[in-house]
């Protein structure tokens, strides 16, 4: 049986080119989330990937167990602040962000508090905010819609000026604002590449001015 591969079946939202924005409309799809605050090289943004992944392959063991088994995408994560030019200032400690992994449709809540149940029983003593965070793991529907979407090349530091002339240039142009917060999409392990060659899908909701 093959395995469910977002990255093979939804190509169009996991790819790109460099220095082009493509517009595309983006469908309901459901995900793992958890939220969070500050500067994403931070002790809690690292704890509450801590809680994700593993509830993420506990879903995907037990998913192939009914012959369902999927390829556990890649990490994702919105971005928003109450003055959102603090992304192009690099204020990181101002930063909201929700971390996502996404699921199959066939992924229910009662699956989510299985795997939460055994990875809780797995962390004897975890440290507190790791196990808290896997407590308040949800899996929510999500929709995007209308969206320009383009990849990026390089340090994740690199991309205040790619979203500087999206915001200030691009959109204005087109008659769009805002229909959602910043979403990242990390195809790159920052463990195992080096930063210039990253890749990362950076994407934004617009609605009509």
């Amino acid at each position: 049986m093959d395995k469910l591969d977002f990255k093979k079946t939804d190509k169009a939202f996991y790819s790109g080119k460099k220095g082009r924005w493509n517009r595309l409309t983006i469908p309901p799809m459901q995900f793992l989330m958890l939220d969070g605050k500050g500067d994403p090289g931070g002790p809690d943004y690292g704890n509450a990937l801590a809680a994700l992944y593993p509830l993420a392959y506990g879903i995907k063991f037990a998913m192939k167990a009914k012959a369902a088994d999927f390829v556990v995408p890649p990490l994702e994560a919105l971005w928003w602040a109450d003055d959102m030019t603090a992304f192009v200032d690099g204020q990181r400690e101002t930063w909201q962000w929700t971390v996502m992994i996404r699921m199959p449709d066939a992924v229910t809540k009662d699956d989510l508090a299985d795997a939460r149940q055994k990875l809780l029983v797995k962390l004897a003593k975890p440290p507190e905010i790791n196990g808290m965070n896997a407590k308040t793991v949800r899996l929510e529907g999500f929709e995007e819609g209308d969206s320009l979407q383009i990849l990026h090349i390089g340090p994740y530091a690199d991309e205040a000026p790619v979203l500087a002339q999206l915001h200030n240039d691009l959109m204005p142009e087109m008659n769009l604002t805002f229909g959602g917060k910043h979403h990242e999409i990390y195809l790159g392990d920052p463990r195992r590449t080096a930063p210039e060659k990253l890749k990362t899908i950076l994407r934004q909701p617009v609605r009509p001015i």
